[in-house]
């Protein structure tokens, strides 16, 4: 007998559907998988034999062949092992099989016939419902996050028993619908970092905010204890709530990852990602002989501070060139290609020698030589992609130990009011337009969006002579212009906002030399 269920694989984060497709007939007694398969596919079929057997089926002394089609899409994980299973206990004619019409399986099997959790549920749910498909059974470990999904049926199994039933007799019911909440207020004050914590520094927190407010890249540069790191954890604590689709492709991209919270699955904060300076091009950029996220889309929607910069690799930072322009990273492979988003804001930290005191003349005790090859590990092309650099100074024992005047003005709600008005005025600004925030104008708008006035022109002119910026440097200046005159609720980039956004350059020229 022939039958056939319907399952799912993850390409980059592209789902596939798959057609499992079972023949018991005679012949030389086996089991025998087909179809380009993975490594851990072509061992689902000993798995799925022990798994039938202590669950009470025994397979038939006949030869059984089961295809996963199409076969030019590679198949890789353990998701096919329930499909595997239901398909020969289909062919089997153990269940009818109007049972498996229009239904998606995906799930592992144990040895005992368990059925356990498994990555990219969410997003294999929902290009299912975008299909049409009516139900789908998965793991009960995937269930909540399943029903993200809407309009499909989730049903959660924990055994092939379970399975079996379900198909048979329909015995196992829904379990009721996961409520996605309004993100636009969810868990903004969820955060257990704040600005507030930070004594002075006001200089750096008003960076922080033009970062958040108009999505810029960040350098933070200062002796070591300055307060870097700590500005850099309560960045995305400024940042105005996710939407929901921002929560929902979020989200898709930590199923596929395997990082959603299984209570929780469904991301309401914007993540924080950051990798140690030993992070390998792979896991920071993506890809591995199976292509996987790496920390640059799972920081997508958020930040990705590179703490201590110059001790990265440098071969490793170059990489980071491509995605901070075009916001996405393309990974090619022989037989494929994958895209993989990567819409993260950076924020970076540093110190400006190796011991990290320079210029206290008094404290470094580098050479001349020994500051000029450690800041020369940052090259020209990545330094012109950062927006913002400050220089983070160290904290007087005044500032430390007492609570300034007005310091409640500057606590992470306070600033994420003014971004979110920022955000705001963006957001009706480009209705229209493919880009929402002003980090991302190109540069064939910035004369509609970011037009100076005469003294600005002039003063432009000076900078980009004296500090010997680049185009891409002088393009980013004025959408750091741009979205300062926006904080400030100006229609118009005046003198004002240029000459504070050009403060921002001044520290990157002087740390390219």
């Amino acid at each position: 007998m022939f039958a056939t269920v319907i399952s799912a694989v993850i390409t980059g984060l592209s789902v596939n559907f798959v057609q499992v497709e079972a023949d018991v007939s005679d012949g030389l007694p086996g089991l025998r998988l087909v179809g380009y398969l993975g490594s851990e596919v072509q061992e689902a079929g000993a798995r799925v034999r022990a798994a039938l057997r202590n669950s009470g089926v025994r397979l038939p002394a006949k030869r059984i062949i089961v295809n996963l089609a199409p076969a030019d899409i590679r198949k890789q994980g353990s998701l096919f092992d329930l499909p595997i299973a239901v398909s020969i206990i289909a062919a089997m004619g153990i269940i009818p099989p109007r049972s498996i019409n229009n239904v998606l399986l995906i799930g592992e099997v144990g040895l005992d016939g368990r059925i356990s959790h498994v990555k990219g549920a969410f997003p294999m749910a929902r290009k299912a419902a975008a299909e049409g498909i009516r139900s789908c059974v998965m793991p009960l470990s995937n269930v909540r996050e399943g029903r993200l999904a809407e309009g499909i049926r989730i049903i959660g199994v924990s055994s092939i028993i379970e399975v079996i039933d379900y198909l048979r007799h329909q015995v196992i019911p829904d379990q009721g619908a996961v409520v996605i909440e309004d993100t636009e207020t969810e868990g903004v004050d969820s955060y257990d970092v704040d600005f507030a914590d930070i004594r002075g520094a006001e200089l750096v927190k008003r960076a922080a905010l033009i970062a958040a407010a108009g999505h810029h890249n960040l350098l933070l540069c200062g002796p070591p204890g300055s307060g870097k790191t700590m500005v850099a954890r309560r960045v995305p604590t400024i940042m105005p709530p996710m939407t929901n689709q921002e929560s929902l492709e979020l989200s898709e991209i930590y199923s596929v990852a395997g990082y959603l919270d299984a209570e929780r699955p469904f991301m309401t904060k914007r993540p924080f990602r950051a990798p140690h300076h030993t992070v390998t091009a792979s896991a920071l950029i993506g890809g591995g002989i199976v292509p996987r996220p790496g920390e640059i889309t799972l920081a997508t929607h958020g930040v990705l501070f590179l703490d201590e910069l110059t001790e990265y690799k440098h071969y490793v930072l170059e990489l980071l060139r491509q995605p901070l322009e075009e916001r996405t990273i393309c990974i090619s492979r022989s037989r494929a290609t994958y895209i993989y988003p990567a819409a993260f804001l950076l924020v970076a930290a540093m110190n400006n020698c190796p011991c990290g005191y320079y210029p206290d003349l008094e404290r470094c005790t580098c050479t001349e030589g020994e500051v000029r090859r450690y800041l020369g590990k940052l090259s020209k092309p990545l330094l012109d992609r950062i927006d913002l650099c400050v220089e983070s100074r160290p904290i007087s024992y005044k500032e430390l130990s007492r609570q300034p005047e007005g310091a409640e003005e500057l606590d992470s709600a306070s600033l994420r009011a003014k971004a979110e008005l920022a955000w705001e005025i963006q957001r009706e600004r480009y209705e229209d337009y493919p880009y929402t925030r002003n980090g991302m104008i190109p540069a064939v708008d910035l004369k509609r969006w970011c037009a100076l006035t005469a003294d600005g022109a002039k003063l432009m002119e000076s900078a980009f002579q004296r500090l010997r910026l680049t185009a891409r440097a002088y393009h980013r200046t004025l959408r750091v212009a741009r979205t300062i005159a926006d904080l400030e609720g100006s229609e118009r980039v005046l003198t004002e906002h240029l000459i504070e956004a050009i403060g921002y350059r001044s520290q990157e020229t002087a740390l390219n030399g």
